[in-house]
């Protein structure tokens, strides 16, 4: 009798551990003016569900602000995810791009496809081959951007930043204005998603044609997310609940 017990113990171990989620690796890119820190609470609620995630922080950009100097530009930031994917050896990575970081994993992607299970653009820009940052922006640069552009820097445009730290802080402008090619046939494989922000079912329709309407034309999975543009920031519970809906619909979340 003790020996039918313990097997049935044993069998529906081995049956409640298969039914677990496999851990998976996220990596986050932080927006324009960002930094790492501004992804604390997504991480510890993916780590709480026993995911691993990475949150790098840009050359020049928040902790790594020491760093800032005029000749960073795009490539830069992509080789430092790259070096990231490379030197942690991550492979079946979620890459999530916030924003400006579109440009950045459009660029990581291009370089390494095959180490890339997921790629979400989150609210983010969805460029073209040969196209800057300042391209994406379109008619918005003029409005939004130059009138903030000093010494070789964008400044944060969108208010008074706090001084107290963390906090956005200002960017390189060679950052958005170098273009991004895109030829890696590899890439349109990878299962991709845009996560749009809206505000009373609706999104911004002077941001909508930096991206999603870009992802649309690229039949990408277009996901709705109900709240301000920085949803790591004012609602990191529901993004990652979100996240998980883009994956579970990719078969990408567990097994």
């Amino acid at each position: 009798m003790k020996k039918i017990l313990l097997l049935v113990c044993v069998a529906l171990s081995v049956a409640c551990q298969g039914q677990m989620r496999k851990p998976r690796i996220f990596l986050f890119v932080p927006g324009a003016w960002d930094g790492g820190w501004d992804y604390t609470r997504v991480d510890s609620l993916l780590t709480a569900e026993g995911h691993i995630v990475y949150r790098p922080t840009l050359t020049g950009l928040g902790e790594r602000v020491h760093l800032s100097n005029t000749d960073i530009n795009l490539s830069t930031y992509i080789t430092d995810i790259i070096n990231v994917i490379k030197f942690e050896n991550l492979h079946d990575i979620i890459l999530v791009g916030h924003s400006y970081g579109g440009m950045v994993i459009s660029g990581v992607a291009e370089q390494m496809p095959e180490r890339i299970r997921q790629l979400v653009y989150l609210d983010a820009m969805v460029p073209n081959d040969g196209e800057s940052a300042q391209v994406v922006c379109g008619e918005l640069w003029n409005i939004l951007i130059k009138p903030h552009i000093k010494d070789g820097y964008v400044l944060y445009p969108f208010g008074t930043t706090t001084s107290a730290q963390p906090s956005d802080v200002p960017q390189p402008l060679k950052t958005f204005t170098e273009p991004l090619r895109i030829s890696n046939a590899l890439v349109k494989k990878i299962p991709t998603a845009f996560i749009l922000m809206t505000k009373g079912g609706k999104s911004n329709s002077a941001t909508d044609k930096m991206g999603v309407v870009r992802a649309r034309a690229r039949n990408w999975r277009i996901y709705t997310l109900e709240g301000g543009h920085y949803a790591m920031r004012e609602q990191p519970q529901n993004l990652v609940r979100k996240l998980e809906l883009v994956l579970r619909d990719a078969g990408s979340m567990g097994e």
